[in-house]
């Protein structure tokens, strides 16, 4: 087996629904751009606040990526 070597990024997702929609959303979108994506792992959670009420859910989230060898 070969040697890799992947590269982390983070992100932040949001949504009006919740944490797991906010991360999937992060994911999805990097994958439009990013190949071989490998592991996303959440780091943070919180929470948009407008006049007492909780207007989008945010995951922070790391993610890696295989470098492509050419």
């Amino acid at each position: 087996m070969g040697e890799s070597v992947y590269k982390v990024i983070e992100l932040v997702g949001t949504s009006p629904n919740s944490w797991e929609e906010a991360a999937k959303n992060a994911v999805e979108t990097a994958s439009r751009s990013l190949k071989d994506l490998r592991v996303a792992e959440i780091t943070k959670l919180d929470m948009k606040v407008e006049g007492g009420k909780v207007t989008a859910y945010r995951s922070r989230v790391n993610l890696s990526f295989k470098y492509a060898v050419d």
